[in-house]
Formats: structure tokens, sequence, C-alpha cells
């Protein structure tokens, strides 16, 4: 018990640590020039997406301690969602239905590669992590879906960071690896809400989605088959009502 806790405890602290580390460096040297870093928020205001980089690779690395193919597709779920904040900045559409509607006329959105991409981790990382068919496939669905649920929560700042803190708290619980997988989930999370809140920088989907996929390890880590089963199916019904999911996020105080 007491070597878990520590274990757990450390997984938070390097979390945070190389989440704040990383967030000063990019703030600091910012690649590429300033204005490549920089977004308006809901409010109009000029953020910095500093936040994304540093917690998706820290969230990956502490996945990574978890189980190698883990960290990948934290990892994984980070790029894809660099990808969209980039190559989708402009692009005014939003949600799976908008994205496969413009697949199925011939148009490949950044959006579209960001789906197929963190399924695809998702569905990697969740074989390697389970022994039995059904259990792989679940896996994968709790991955991506988690990664997917905190994107639509990350509607106003503050929510994304606030929402892992919470659903990544009883994760702490578990036994074996799952805790540690939360407490990473957490750590970066904690390390970036108060910039977050302040309208200084902001996660962007290469955050919100590496985060949501932290998360999704800790659950798989740490579930039996039913737990798998109940992540799964109300992440699915998460993603199926993503609309009113993110409505809800943004009229919270």
């Amino acid at each position: 018990m007491i070597i878990r806790a520590r274990r757990t405890v450390s997984s938070l602290v390097l979390a945070a640590a190389l989440t704040r580390t990383g967030l000063t460096v990019l703030r600091a040297t910012a690649p590429g020039g300033a204005e490549r870093w920089e977004r308006g928020n809901h409010a109009g205001r000029t953020v910095g997406l500093y936040a994304g980089p540093a917690s998706a690779v820290a969230a990956a690395v502490g996945a990574g301690r978890v189980r190698p193919a883990a960290g990948v597709a934290v990892l994984a779920a980070g790029v894809c969602g660099a990808y969209d904040d980039v190559a989708g900045a402009e692009d005014p559409r939003r949600g799976f239905r908008a994205h496969l509607s413009a697949l199925r006329g011939g148009e490949v959105t950044s959006g579209a590669v960001k789906l197929f991409g963190i399924s695809a981790a998702g569905l990697v990382a969740g074989a390697a992590m389970r022994e039995r068919p059904l259990d792989k496939v679940l896996a994968g669905v709790v991955i991506a879906g988690a990664a997917h649920f905190v994107n639509l929560v990350d509607v106003r700042p503050g929510r994304a960071a606030a929402a892992v803190l919470a659903l990544g708290a009883p994760g702490l619980l578990r036994a074996g690896p799952g805790a540690a997988a939360a407490a990473t989930a957490m750590g970066a999370a904690a390390a970036v809400l108060p910039d977050d809140l302040a309208e200084r920088t902001m996660l962007g989907d290469t955050g919100a989605h590496a985060l949501g996929a932290a998360l999704g390890v800790a659950v798989v880590a740490g579930s039996g088959r039913a737990g798998l089963v109940a992540h799964a199916a109300a992440l699915v019904a998460a993603a199926a009502c993503g609309e009113k999911v993110s409505e809800s996020a943004r009229s919270l105080v």
C-alpha cells in the first residue's frame, strides 16, 4: 500500500514538473515565432497554445511508465490534436458528423485525420494492454473515447483541466498501475490550470486529447471487463451527444 501510494504521488509530481518546465521553455522560446502559438479564445482574447504540447509530452511520459504502448497512444493523441490545432484553425466545422460528411464528399479534413488517428492509436494501445479480444476492443474505445470527451468540454477556460482533475480523482483509488496513470493526467492538468483560468494559455486540441487519452489509460489499467463496458458505453453516449455535452460545459459557472 505504501509503495503504491509513493508511486502515485511520484507520478503526479513528475507530470506536474514536466508540464511546468515544458510550458516555461515553450513560452520563452516560442519555436517558429510567437505568432504561431497565438490563438483567440471565446472572449476574443489572445492566448498561447504552450500548455498543449507541454501537458501532452508530460502525460505521454507518465503513461509510458505504465505501459510503453499507452505512452505512444497518449503522444499520438496529442500529435493528432496538434495537427488539428494548426491545419484546422480556420475550419468552423465541429463534431464527428460534420467531418464524416465532408469525408463522404471526398474532403479529408483535419478533424477526420484526428478522429481516425486517435481511434487507431487507442485500439493499438488497448490491444497491448489487455489479453482477451473483446477487452482489447473495449480498451481502445475507452482510450479514444476519453480523449474525445475531454476535448468536448474544452469550451471555456479551465473546463478541460478541471474535468481531468474531477474524473481522474476516483482513479487514484484503483489498484495497480491505474492509479499512477490517473495521477499523471491529474498532475499535468493541475500544472496548467492556473494559466488556463487566467486566460494566459490554453490546452487546445493537443492537450485536451492527450490528457483525455491518459485518463482512458488509467481506466484500462485499473478496471475489469465490467468497468470497461460501463466506461465505453458512457463515452460512446457522450460522443453521440457531443453538442449537448459541450453546451453543458459551456453553461457551467
